[in-house]
C-alpha cells in the first residue's frame, strides 16, 4: 500500500469500528465513510476515495428475513453501491478489500447481492487489473454486536442469558455454525489490504473451519453465563434454510497467504467470555 490512510466504508458498523481499530493500532489513518454519506452515489463515492491509499468496503444493507420482502434497496446499497466503490478502485489504482459472506449459496436478498458484488470483484480483478482482495467473513461475534433490529445470534443468545429469559432458536438447533471472533476477522481484513499477498482471482475465508450447532453454542452460552434461561423452539425464519451448514471450506481458504494461520484464532471459549464480559458491562 502506497500511503498509511485508508478509506473504511462501514466504518461505523459492527466489523468496522473493530476495523477502524486495528488499522490504528498499526498507525494507520483512517477516514470513515459516514453512514448518512451515500455509497449510491457515484460522485460521492469518488470523492470519498480520491486521497487514500486503499480501501476498505464494508458497508452494506444487512438481513435475511428482514429484506426478503423488500429486495430492491438491498440491490442497490449491495450491488449498485459496490460497483460504485470498485469503479473508484479501477480510476484511482489502489487497493481495496471487500467483505462478502460465508453463506454465499443463500437464497436470501442479503446472500445473493453480496455474492454478486463478490463476484463482480473478482470480474475487475480479471479484466481491469484491480487489487480488491475478497474476505467471505463467517459467523462473526465479539463486541459491540447489536441484537437489533437485525437480529444476530450471539447478542440474541447472550443478553437474555445475562437476565435469565428465555432464548429461541429457530429451527431444531442443528445447523452448523463456523464462528469467527470480531477482532480475528478485523486483522485478516486488514491484512488483506496491506500485505502483498497477490490472492486477486479467488476469495479468503475468513472462519476457523471448525463445527458447532446452534444448540452447542446456546447450551455453551447459558454454561458461561451460568443463567437459568430455558431454549426455546420457533420456526426457520424466511431466507433461512434448515440443517444449513456455514463454514469456511479450507480447501479455499487461502489465509496462509495473509500469514495468519489456525493457531492465530481466538479460540470460542475465550472468544464468548470477552463477548459476555462486554454485554454485562453494558447492564451495570
Amino acid at each position: 500500500m502506497k500511503t498509511k490512510k485508508v478509506l473504511v466504508t462501514g466504518g461505523a458498523g459492527f466489523i468496522g469500528s473493530h476495523t477502524v481499530d486495528e488499522l490504528k493500532r498499526l498507525g494507520i489513518a483512517v477516514t470513515i465513510f459516514e453512514s448518512d454519506q451515500d455509497v449510491k452515489n457515484e460522485i460521492v463515492v469518488k470523492k470519498a476515495v480520491k486521497g487514500h491509499g486503499g480501501v476498505i468496503h464494508l458497508a452494506a444493507t444487512l438481513g435475511t428475513q428482514e429484506t426478503v420482502t423488500n429486495p430492491k434497496p438491498v440491490v442497490k446499497n449491495n450491488i449498485l453501491g459496490s460497483l460504485n466503490i470498485f469503479e473508484a478502485i479501477r480510476e484511482t489504482n489502489i487497493p481495496a478489500v471487500y467483505i462478502s459472506v460465508g453463506n454465499h449459496w443463500m437464497n436470501n436478498p442479503y446472500s445473493i447481492t453480496k455474492s454478486t458484488a463478490e463476484r463482480f470483484a473478482l470480474m475487475f480483478n480479471k479484466e481491469f487489473g484491480t487489487k480488491i482482495a475478497v474476505v467471505r467473513g463467517l459467523n462473526a461475534y465479539g463486541p459491540k454486536q447489536k441484537d437489533k433490529p437485525v437480529r444476530k445470534m450471539i447478542p440474541n443468545f447472550i443478553i437474555p442469558a445475562l437476565k435469565n429469559e428465555p432464548i429461541t432458536i429457530y429451527g431444531d438447533g442443528q445447523q452448523i455454525m463456523d464462528l469467527i471472533y470480531v477482532k480475528d476477522l478485523a486483522k485478516i481484513l486488514v491484512r488483506a489490504l496491506i500485505k502483498n499477498h497477490g490472492v486477486y482471482d479467488r476469495v479468503f475465508e475468513a472462519g476457523m473451519g471448525q463445527k458447532i450447532t446452534v444448540n452447542q453454542i446456546v447450551k455453551l452460552v447459558i454454561k458461561l453465563t451460568k443463567s437459568k434461561s430455558k431454549i426455546s423452539y420457533a420456526p426457520m425464519r424466511p431466507g433461512e434454510i434448515p440443517n444449513s451448514i456455514v463454514m469456511a471450506n479450507k480447501k479455499v481458504w487461502n489465509l496462509e497467504k495473509l500469514g495468519w494461520h489456525s493457531t492465530d484464532f481466538t479460540p470460542l471459549i475465550k472468544g464468548l467470555k470477552q463477548t459476555i464480559r462486554y454485554y454485562e458491562g453494558l447492564f451495570h
